[in-house]
């Protein structure tokens, strides 16, 4: 059984294993599409590349989940991982910069599917980005960040604006009482500890894979 009283979060839980709590949860939505009862820790690492100790290990850092000799039922683990992840409810996400990056981002549908609603973006140019992309979400002026973000709950901030204005709109959206960025711009930012960011570098990333086809 999960953990009570608080416990799961009083611990320090390594970015690494939230990673692949999100990757044990996708593949076993998968499984639930393919009407799969269970699963052993091995054929879920596997799928994965990961080994069966690896698995174990990972979801033993919230409890117990799984039956000795019969493995995880496929459903309640994906419940149980899905509330551990924050995702039995509905997460609230706002974008700030609707240029090429932004506008691909905002018109990802599979947000939707994963529990994520994207409730607005913003843009310097407005008027121009809502024409250049193909989504019902409503683009705003960034001036207008303050006034939408009051009074409602925002849960992630995701910022794909010239680096030259990242650290000042990541200033304006901890003000706000937002608590969580996905940083797509190549720059480091300076928040309050409280406040989780995390960094995608697609230039990085690309860097990285180039040393593997040398």
């Amino acid at each position: 059984m999960p953990p009570t009283d608080g416990e799961a979060e009083r611990k320090i839980i390594p970015q690494a294993v939230i990673k692949r709590l999100s990757l044990y949860s996708r593949i076993l939505q998968d499984l639930e599409l393919e009407n799969v009862e269970k699963i052993s820790s091995a054929d879920l690492g596997r799928r994965l590349g990961f080994n069966s100790a690896q698995v174990r290990k990972d979801l033993a850092c919230f409890g117990q989940f799984g039956v000795p000799g019969f493995g995880y039922y496929v459903s309640d683990l994906r419940k149980n991982l899905r509330s551990i992840l924050g995702k039995d409810r509905t997460v609230r996400v706002i974008l700030i910069g609707v240029g090429n990056l932004g506008s691909a981002l905002i018109s990802y549908h599979g947000f939707t599917k994963q529990g994520f609603k994207m409730m607005w973006g913003f843009e310097a140019q407005p008027e121009a980005a809502t024409q250049r992309v193909r989504s019902e979400v409503p683009i705003y002026h960034v001036d207008e960040l303050e006034s939408k973000i009051q009074g409602e709950s925002v849960d992630i901030a995701v910022l794909a604006v010239p680096a030259t204005e990242i650290q000042s709109i990541a200033e304006r959206v901890v003000a706000a009482g937002v608590k969580a960025i996905l940083n797509f711009v190549p720059a480091r930012i300076e928040v309050p500890e409280e406040v989780q960011v995390r960094y995608v570098d697609l230039a990085l990333e690309l860097e990285s894979l180039s040393y593997y086809v040398r």
